[in-house]
């Protein structure tokens, strides 16, 4: 069964100056939704709306239910924002159980940190926080998963091994993503949105970045 994620009918100002108008985002599971748009376009203001941890005028839907705060619920929709999220002082096991992960899933895609397992979140590289978040977020139960700049403070060689993770991810979840490293988002991505002026525009091929004047290919 493919189940729906939507946003529409949002409209968010601040100080009189509107962010957001014409929006509509749609994700469906099985596939990455990529999100692009040049910085202040209101990219990470539009997962925190989809999520419910920003309030204002919308309509967020799951399979044509709506609701006001997602993230009450994580059975369907989990979220990776910008900045580290689980606190340093807990160990990684705890994350582990808490997130009902198999560690060694993740030692096998990742074996420098097969030893890490007692270890406190914060002993990591702040690449190897990420990492692991990224992770958490995309391997726990839930229809979809919103990631706000993934790729960001990853190694080259860990960018790829995120991005073949996040492949093998959506064959039972929709993910949602933006990132400024866009060549690695669009490498990947079933459909693409582009935010602009506050509006969405859904590409129907790679010109179109340009032509809607995020970036010179």
């Amino acid at each position: 069964m493919i189940h729906l994620l939507e946003a529409d009918s949002i409209q968010l100002e601040f100080n009189r100056r509107k962010i957001l108008s014409s929006v509509y985002v749609k994700c469906e599971t099985g596939k990455i939704t990529g999100l692009l748009g040049r910085n202040g376009q209101g990219k990470s203001c539009l997962m925190n709306i989809i999520y419910g941890s920003l309030k204002c005028e919308k309509s967020v839907r799951v399979n044509g239910i709506a609701y006001s705060k997602l993230l009450e619920r994580p059975d369907l929709l989990r979220f990776q924002p910008q900045f580290h999220f689980i606190p340093g002082h807990l160990s990684m096991s705890r994350i582990f159980n808490d997130f009902q992960l198999d560690f060694a899933h993740f030692s096998k895609w990742f074996p420098e940190y097969a030893s890490k397992y007692k270890s406190a979140v914060g002993e990591l590289s702040g690449g190897g926080q990420k990492l692991m978040e990224l992770y958490a977020i995309v391997k726990a139960p839930a229809l979809f998963a919103m990631l706000d700049e993934p790729f960001t403070h990853l190694s080259p060689l860990h960018v790829e091994k995120a991005k073949d993770l996040l492949l093998e991810a959506k064959s039972d979840k929709g993910l949602l993503i933006t990132d400024h490293l866009f060549r690695h988002l669009t490498g990947i991505s079933d459909s693409l949105y582009v935010l602009a002026n506050g509006e969405t525009h859904l590409t129907k091929s790679l010109d179109d970045i340009e032509e809607l004047g995020y970036a010179k290919l």
